[in-house]
Protein backbone atom coordinates (compact mmCIF):
# COMPACT_ATOMS: atom_id res chain seq x y z
CA UNK A 1 0.00 0.00 0.00
CA UNK A 2 1.49 3.25 -0.94
CA UNK A 3 2.65 5.89 2.12
CA UNK A 4 1.39 9.18 1.89
CA UNK A 5 2.33 10.80 5.17
CA UNK A 6 2.04 13.90 6.56
CA UNK A 7 4.62 15.55 4.56
CA UNK A 8 3.32 14.78 1.42
CA UNK A 9 -0.04 15.71 2.45
CA UNK A 10 1.28 19.06 3.76
CA UNK A 11 2.65 19.80 0.24
CA UNK A 12 -0.36 18.45 -1.75
CA UNK A 13 -2.12 21.38 0.33
CA UNK A 14 0.24 23.71 -0.44
CA UNK A 15 0.45 23.37 -4.27
CA UNK A 16 -3.28 22.42 -4.70
CA UNK A 17 -4.71 24.90 -2.66
CA UNK A 18 -2.96 27.67 -4.22
CA UNK A 19 -1.35 28.74 -0.79
CA UNK A 20 2.58 28.85 -1.88
CA UNK A 21 3.45 31.64 -3.90
CA UNK A 22 4.11 29.86 -7.29
CA UNK A 23 1.50 27.98 -7.26
CA UNK A 24 -1.54 30.31 -7.19
CA UNK A 25 -4.69 29.65 -8.61
CA UNK A 26 -5.81 31.66 -12.17
CA UNK A 27 -9.12 33.19 -11.10
CA UNK A 28 -12.16 32.95 -8.76
CA UNK A 29 -13.59 30.32 -11.12
CA UNK A 30 -10.52 28.47 -11.29
CA UNK A 31 -9.83 28.68 -7.35
CA UNK A 32 -13.71 26.97 -6.61
CA UNK A 33 -13.20 24.60 -9.16
CA UNK A 34 -9.54 23.53 -7.26
CA UNK A 35 -11.28 23.58 -3.50
CA UNK A 36 -14.58 21.63 -4.91
CA UNK A 37 -16.21 24.46 -3.33
CA UNK A 38 -15.88 27.76 -0.62
CA UNK A 39 -17.30 28.15 2.56
CA UNK A 40 -20.23 30.97 2.17
CA UNK A 41 -22.18 31.05 5.59
CA UNK A 42 -20.11 34.69 6.06
CA UNK A 43 -19.88 36.92 2.86
CA UNK A 44 -16.54 37.88 3.55
CA UNK A 45 -15.46 34.75 3.91
CA UNK A 46 -15.70 33.66 -0.01
CA UNK A 47 -13.27 37.11 -0.69
CA UNK A 48 -10.87 36.80 1.59
CA UNK A 49 -10.06 32.53 0.35
CA UNK A 50 -9.92 33.77 -2.82
CA UNK A 51 -7.73 36.56 -1.96
CA UNK A 52 -5.16 34.43 -0.16
CA UNK A 53 -5.12 32.17 -3.47
CA UNK A 54 -5.40 34.42 -6.91
CA UNK A 55 -2.71 37.13 -7.18
CA UNK A 56 -4.12 40.44 -8.00
CA UNK A 57 -7.66 39.76 -6.86
CA UNK A 58 -10.26 42.69 -6.67
CA UNK A 59 -13.47 42.56 -5.26
CA UNK A 60 -14.95 43.67 -8.50
CA UNK A 61 -13.21 40.05 -9.50
CA UNK A 62 -15.18 38.05 -7.45
CA UNK A 63 -18.35 40.48 -7.88
CA UNK A 64 -17.82 39.38 -11.85
CA UNK A 65 -17.71 35.54 -10.96
CA UNK A 66 -20.94 35.98 -8.71
CA UNK A 67 -23.19 38.36 -10.27
CA UNK A 68 -22.05 39.76 -13.48
CA UNK A 69 -21.27 36.12 -15.78
CA UNK A 70 -22.48 34.23 -12.66
CA UNK A 71 -20.35 31.06 -13.13
CA UNK A 72 -19.94 30.95 -9.23
CA UNK A 73 -23.72 30.36 -7.16
CA UNK A 74 -24.16 30.21 -3.78
CA UNK A 75 -26.13 27.32 -2.74
CA UNK A 76 -27.06 25.68 0.69
CA UNK A 77 -25.81 22.04 0.84
CA UNK A 78 -22.97 19.88 2.55
CA UNK A 79 -23.09 19.97 6.34
CA UNK A 80 -26.38 22.44 6.16
CA UNK A 81 -23.41 25.13 5.37
CA UNK A 82 -23.98 27.55 2.29
CA UNK A 83 -21.22 27.31 -0.10
CA UNK A 84 -20.10 28.75 -3.35
CA UNK A 85 -19.48 26.51 -6.12
CA UNK A 86 -19.00 26.17 -9.77
CA UNK A 87 -22.93 27.06 -11.63
CA UNK A 88 -22.03 23.63 -13.57
CA UNK A 89 -21.97 21.55 -10.23
CA UNK A 90 -25.56 22.25 -9.29
CA UNK A 91 -27.14 19.36 -10.71
CA UNK A 92 -24.77 17.33 -9.08
CA UNK A 93 -24.95 18.90 -5.83
CA UNK A 94 -28.32 19.21 -5.71
CA UNK A 95 -29.31 15.92 -6.42
CA UNK A 96 -26.80 14.75 -3.24
CA UNK A 97 -25.77 16.98 -0.82
CA UNK A 98 -28.30 19.65 -0.90
CA UNK A 99 -31.06 17.20 -1.48
CA UNK A 100 -30.17 15.45 1.64
CA UNK A 101 -30.65 18.87 3.90
CA UNK A 102 -33.55 19.57 2.69
CA UNK A 103 -35.72 16.71 3.06
CA UNK A 104 -33.89 17.25 6.97
CA UNK A 105 -35.42 20.96 6.64
CA UNK A 106 -38.63 20.21 5.36
CA UNK A 107 -39.29 17.68 8.11
CA UNK A 108 -38.11 19.83 11.43
CA UNK A 109 -40.03 22.82 9.60
CA UNK A 110 -43.36 21.14 9.01
CA UNK A 111 -43.40 19.47 13.06
CA UNK A 112 -41.93 23.15 14.19
CA UNK A 113 -44.88 25.23 12.37
CA UNK A 114 -47.76 22.69 13.73
CA UNK A 115 -45.79 22.56 17.23
CA UNK A 116 -46.23 26.59 16.99
CA UNK A 117 -49.90 26.35 16.39
CA UNK A 118 -50.02 27.98 13.63
CA UNK A 119 -51.81 24.94 11.19
CA UNK A 120 -52.30 21.53 11.74
CA UNK A 121 -50.85 20.02 8.56
CA UNK A 122 -47.54 21.66 8.62
CA UNK A 123 -46.38 20.08 5.20
CA UNK A 124 -49.13 21.44 3.46
CA UNK A 125 -48.44 24.69 4.97
CA UNK A 126 -45.16 24.60 3.58
CA UNK A 127 -46.10 23.70 -0.16
CA UNK A 128 -48.55 26.67 0.04
CA UNK A 129 -46.49 29.38 1.14
CA UNK A 130 -43.24 27.86 -1.06
CA UNK A 131 -46.03 28.34 -4.48
CA UNK A 132 -46.58 31.38 -3.07
CA UNK A 133 -42.70 32.70 -2.33
CA UNK A 134 -41.96 31.45 -6.23
CA UNK A 135 -44.73 33.25 -7.69
CA UNK A 136 -43.61 36.47 -6.00
CA UNK A 137 -39.86 35.86 -7.09
CA UNK A 138 -40.89 34.81 -10.25
CA UNK A 139 -42.19 38.26 -10.95
CA UNK A 140 -39.84 40.72 -9.20
CA UNK A 141 -36.26 41.96 -8.90
CA UNK A 142 -34.50 39.89 -6.64
CA UNK A 143 -35.79 40.62 -2.93
CA UNK A 144 -34.37 40.59 0.89
CA UNK A 145 -36.44 38.37 3.35
CA UNK A 146 -37.64 41.22 4.37
CA UNK A 147 -38.97 42.66 1.46
CA UNK A 148 -40.70 39.27 0.54
CA UNK A 149 -42.24 39.33 3.98
CA UNK A 150 -44.38 42.24 2.47
CA UNK A 151 -45.62 39.97 -0.19
CA UNK A 152 -46.15 36.88 1.44
CA UNK A 153 -47.51 37.33 4.92
CA UNK A 154 -47.50 34.07 6.53
CA UNK A 155 -44.08 34.42 6.16
CA UNK A 156 -43.98 36.57 9.21
CA UNK A 157 -45.62 33.52 11.42
CA UNK A 158 -43.49 33.16 14.42
CA UNK A 159 -42.11 29.20 14.56
CA UNK A 160 -40.95 28.24 17.64
CA UNK A 161 -38.13 25.73 17.68
CA UNK A 162 -35.58 23.42 20.46
CA UNK A 163 -37.63 22.39 23.71
CA UNK A 164 -37.32 22.84 27.61
CA UNK A 165 -35.06 26.55 28.37
CA UNK A 166 -33.91 26.30 24.96
CA UNK A 167 -37.02 27.27 22.69
CA UNK A 168 -36.64 30.26 20.63
CA UNK A 169 -39.60 32.06 17.99
CA UNK A 170 -39.00 33.77 15.27
CA UNK A 171 -40.32 34.34 11.59
CA UNK A 172 -40.91 31.64 9.45
CA UNK A 173 -39.07 33.28 6.34
CA UNK A 174 -35.30 32.75 7.23
CA UNK A 175 -36.12 28.90 7.82
CA UNK A 176 -38.32 28.55 4.60
CA UNK A 177 -36.34 30.40 2.48
CA UNK A 178 -33.10 28.12 3.79
CA UNK A 179 -35.16 25.10 2.83
CA UNK A 180 -36.50 26.57 -0.42
CA UNK A 181 -32.52 27.16 -1.29
CA UNK A 182 -30.97 23.86 -0.26
CA UNK A 183 -34.43 22.04 -2.48
CA UNK A 184 -33.51 24.60 -5.40
CA UNK A 185 -36.76 26.44 -5.40
CA UNK A 186 -35.17 29.89 -5.23
CA UNK A 187 -31.63 31.00 -4.90
CA UNK A 188 -29.22 33.64 -3.21
CA UNK A 189 -28.53 36.43 -6.10
CA UNK A 190 -26.63 39.25 -4.70
CA UNK A 191 -24.54 39.16 -0.93
CA UNK A 192 -22.06 42.05 -1.15
CA UNK A 193 -18.98 41.36 0.88
CA UNK A 194 -20.81 42.83 4.35
CA UNK A 195 -24.49 42.94 3.26
CA UNK A 196 -27.85 40.73 3.16
CA UNK A 197 -29.06 38.50 0.49
CA UNK A 198 -31.49 38.76 -2.24
CA UNK A 199 -33.15 36.00 -3.66
CA UNK A 200 -34.35 35.09 -6.79
CA UNK A 201 -35.33 32.04 -8.48
CA UNK A 202 -32.85 29.79 -10.62
CA UNK A 203 -34.83 30.29 -13.62
CA UNK A 204 -34.32 34.49 -13.60
CA UNK A 205 -31.17 34.60 -11.60
CA UNK A 206 -29.52 31.46 -14.15
CA UNK A 207 -31.76 30.72 -17.41
CA UNK A 208 -32.25 27.58 -17.74
CA UNK A 209 -30.84 25.05 -15.10
CA UNK A 210 -30.35 21.28 -15.56
CA UNK A 211 -31.84 19.25 -13.74
CA UNK A 212 -30.77 17.55 -10.36
CA UNK A 213 -28.50 14.53 -11.25
CA UNK A 214 -29.31 11.32 -9.16
CA UNK A 215 -28.49 10.77 -5.78
CA UNK A 216 -25.35 8.29 -6.60
CA UNK A 217 -24.22 10.39 -9.64
CA UNK A 218 -24.23 13.69 -7.44
CA UNK A 219 -22.50 12.14 -4.56
CA UNK A 220 -19.73 10.40 -6.88
CA UNK A 221 -18.87 13.90 -8.56
CA UNK A 222 -19.04 15.41 -5.20
CA UNK A 223 -16.66 12.91 -3.84
CA UNK A 224 -13.96 13.11 -7.05
CA UNK A 225 -13.77 16.93 -6.15
CA UNK A 226 -13.07 16.72 -2.84
CA UNK A 227 -10.26 13.60 -3.38
CA UNK A 228 -8.82 15.73 -5.88
CA UNK A 229 -8.82 18.82 -3.82
CA UNK A 230 -8.17 17.14 -0.14
CA UNK A 231 -7.27 13.28 -1.31
CA UNK A 232 -5.71 11.44 0.50
CA UNK A 233 -8.56 11.09 3.04
CA UNK A 234 -10.06 9.15 5.41
CA UNK A 235 -13.12 7.86 5.07
CA UNK A 236 -14.62 9.91 7.70
CA UNK A 237 -12.90 12.81 6.51
CA UNK A 238 -14.95 12.22 3.30
CA UNK A 239 -18.41 11.57 5.58
CA UNK A 240 -17.68 14.86 7.68
CA UNK A 241 -17.00 17.24 4.70
CA UNK A 242 -20.17 16.33 2.86
CA UNK A 243 -22.51 15.21 5.51
CA UNK A 244 -23.35 12.02 3.73
CA UNK A 245 -23.82 8.48 5.27
CA UNK A 246 -20.61 5.91 5.39
CA UNK A 247 -22.91 3.70 2.52
CA UNK A 248 -23.42 6.44 0.54
CA UNK A 249 -19.25 7.71 1.01
CA UNK A 250 -18.46 3.97 0.02
CA UNK A 251 -20.70 3.40 -2.96
CA UNK A 252 -19.12 7.07 -4.30
CA UNK A 253 -15.22 5.50 -3.60
CA UNK A 254 -16.33 2.04 -5.30
CA UNK A 255 -17.79 3.68 -8.36
CA UNK A 256 -14.62 6.11 -8.76
CA UNK A 257 -11.94 3.44 -8.19
CA UNK A 258 -10.30 5.18 -5.34
CA UNK A 259 -7.41 3.31 -4.39
CA UNK A 260 -6.17 3.01 -0.66
CA UNK A 261 -3.73 4.29 0.33
CA UNK A 262 -1.38 4.31 3.87
CA UNK A 263 -1.46 7.55 5.91
CA UNK A 264 0.93 8.13 9.35
CA UNK A 265 -2.52 7.74 11.15
CA UNK A 266 -4.61 5.06 9.31
CA UNK A 267 -6.04 4.14 5.97
CA UNK A 268 -7.01 7.11 3.61
CA UNK A 269 -8.57 7.42 0.12
CA UNK A 270 -7.18 9.14 -3.70
CA UNK A 271 -8.23 8.98 -7.07
CA UNK A 272 -6.65 6.00 -8.71
CA UNK A 273 -4.45 8.34 -10.76
CA UNK A 274 -3.13 10.36 -7.72
CA UNK A 275 -0.49 8.41 -6.04
CA UNK A 276 2.63 9.81 -7.30
CA UNK A 277 4.50 11.81 -4.34
CA UNK A 278 4.34 16.05 -4.71
CA UNK A 279 7.72 17.95 -5.50
CA UNK A 280 8.57 20.01 -2.46
CA UNK A 281 7.37 23.53 -3.19
CA UNK A 282 9.81 25.05 -0.65
CA UNK A 283 8.71 27.78 2.13
CA UNK A 284 5.18 29.67 1.98
CA UNK A 285 3.33 31.07 4.37
CA UNK A 286 -0.61 32.13 4.31
CA UNK A 287 -3.03 34.15 6.52
CA UNK A 288 -6.73 32.81 5.76
CA UNK A 289 -9.90 33.52 7.19
CA UNK A 290 -12.86 32.22 9.29
CA UNK A 291 -14.23 28.48 8.02
CA UNK A 292 -11.69 28.43 4.95
CA UNK A 293 -12.10 25.20 2.72
CA UNK A 294 -8.80 24.50 3.65
CA UNK A 295 -9.19 24.23 7.36
CA UNK A 296 -12.28 22.82 7.27
CA UNK A 297 -11.50 20.21 4.66
CA UNK A 298 -10.60 17.35 7.14
CA UNK A 299 -12.43 16.10 10.24
CA UNK A 300 -8.54 14.55 10.85
CA UNK A 301 -6.70 17.47 11.12
CA UNK A 302 -3.50 16.72 13.07
CA UNK A 303 -1.51 16.37 10.20
CA UNK A 304 -1.61 20.42 9.81
CA UNK A 305 -3.26 21.51 13.47
CA UNK A 306 -1.58 20.53 16.45
CA UNK A 307 -3.17 19.69 19.60
CA UNK A 308 -2.14 22.56 21.63
CA UNK A 309 -2.97 25.23 19.13
CA UNK A 310 -6.12 23.93 18.10
CA UNK A 311 -8.36 25.70 21.02
CA UNK A 312 -6.80 28.48 19.82
CA UNK A 313 -8.34 28.70 16.62
CA UNK A 314 -11.50 25.59 17.10
CA UNK A 315 -14.43 26.55 18.61
CA UNK A 316 -16.67 23.68 20.36
CA UNK A 317 -18.53 22.89 17.59
CA UNK A 318 -15.31 22.27 15.21
CA UNK A 319 -15.31 25.69 13.31
CA UNK A 320 -12.50 27.57 12.66
CA UNK A 321 -11.00 31.09 12.98
CA UNK A 322 -8.93 33.06 11.23
CA UNK A 323 -5.42 31.18 10.79
CA UNK A 324 -2.09 31.52 10.42
CA UNK A 325 0.22 29.05 8.14
CA UNK A 326 4.02 27.97 8.08
CA UNK A 327 4.63 25.41 5.41
CA UNK A 328 1.12 23.43 5.51
CA UNK A 329 0.82 24.04 9.76
CA UNK A 330 -1.50 26.37 11.80
CA UNK A 331 1.31 28.00 13.93
CA UNK A 332 -1.89 30.90 15.19
CA UNK A 333 -3.83 33.35 14.08
CA UNK A 334 -4.87 36.82 13.12
CA UNK A 335 -6.87 39.75 14.00
CA UNK A 336 -7.42 43.45 12.58
CA UNK A 337 -7.14 46.68 14.90
CA UNK A 338 -8.74 49.47 15.04
CA UNK A 339 -7.26 51.24 12.00
CA UNK A 340 -7.69 48.12 10.17
CA UNK A 341 -4.34 46.61 10.31
CA UNK A 342 -3.84 42.97 10.11
CA UNK A 343 -2.09 41.60 13.17
CA UNK A 344 -0.62 37.88 13.18
CA UNK A 345 -0.67 36.39 16.62
CA UNK A 346 1.58 33.18 16.76
CA UNK A 347 1.05 30.42 19.05
CA UNK A 348 3.76 28.64 17.97
CA UNK A 349 7.69 29.29 18.30
CA UNK A 350 8.48 30.37 14.99
CA UNK A 351 12.23 31.26 13.73
CA UNK A 352 13.15 34.79 12.33
CA UNK A 353 12.01 33.47 8.65
CA UNK A 354 8.76 32.35 9.30
CA UNK A 355 7.84 35.60 11.60
CA UNK A 356 9.44 37.87 8.40
CA UNK A 357 7.15 35.83 5.94
CA UNK A 358 4.00 35.78 7.86
CA UNK A 359 3.93 39.64 8.64
CA UNK A 360 4.66 40.09 4.61
CA UNK A 361 1.22 38.12 3.54
CA UNK A 362 0.01 40.17 7.18
CA UNK A 363 0.74 43.40 4.98
CA UNK A 364 -0.37 42.23 1.49
CA UNK A 365 -3.16 41.99 3.51
CA UNK A 366 -4.03 44.99 5.00
CA UNK A 367 -3.74 46.50 1.58
CA UNK A 368 -5.98 44.67 -0.13
CA UNK A 369 -8.41 45.00 2.58
CA UNK A 370 -8.21 48.55 2.24
CA UNK A 371 -9.58 49.81 5.63
CA UNK A 372 -12.12 47.35 5.73
CA UNK A 373 -12.72 45.91 9.07
CA UNK A 374 -14.22 42.26 8.96
CA UNK A 375 -16.84 41.20 11.12
CA UNK A 376 -15.06 38.43 13.54
CA UNK A 377 -17.00 37.22 16.59
CA UNK A 378 -13.75 35.31 17.73
CA UNK A 379 -11.40 38.27 17.77
CA UNK A 380 -11.60 39.80 21.56
CA UNK A 381 -10.65 36.04 22.24
CA UNK A 382 -7.81 35.57 20.15
CA UNK A 383 -6.55 38.73 20.81
CA UNK A 384 -6.25 37.77 24.06
CA UNK A 385 -4.86 34.76 24.16
CA UNK A 386 -7.94 32.87 25.16
CA UNK A 387 -9.08 29.57 23.93
CA UNK A 388 -12.16 29.71 21.84
CA UNK A 389 -14.36 27.20 24.02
Amino acid sequence: MTHLGGEERRRRLAVRHGLHPRHRHADPLASARTLAALHATDASTVYLTLAARVDGLSLDDVDEALYADRSLVRQLAMRRTLWVIPRDDLPAVRGSAAARVAGQEERRLAGDVERSGITRDGQAWLEEVAGRVREVLAGQDPLTSTELRDHVPELDARVSQGSGAWVSQAPAATRVLTWLGARGDVMRAQTPFTGRPRWTTPDRWLGTVPPPLRVDEGYAVLVRHYLRAFGPATEDDVVWWLGATKTAVRRALAELGAVQVRLDEGAGWVLPDDTEPTPDPGPWAALLPTLDPTMMGWKGRDFYLDPSIRPYVIDSAGNATTTAWWCGRVVGSWVQDDDATVLVLPRADLTSQALAALQEQAERLTAWLAGVVVPNVYAAKQAAGRELG
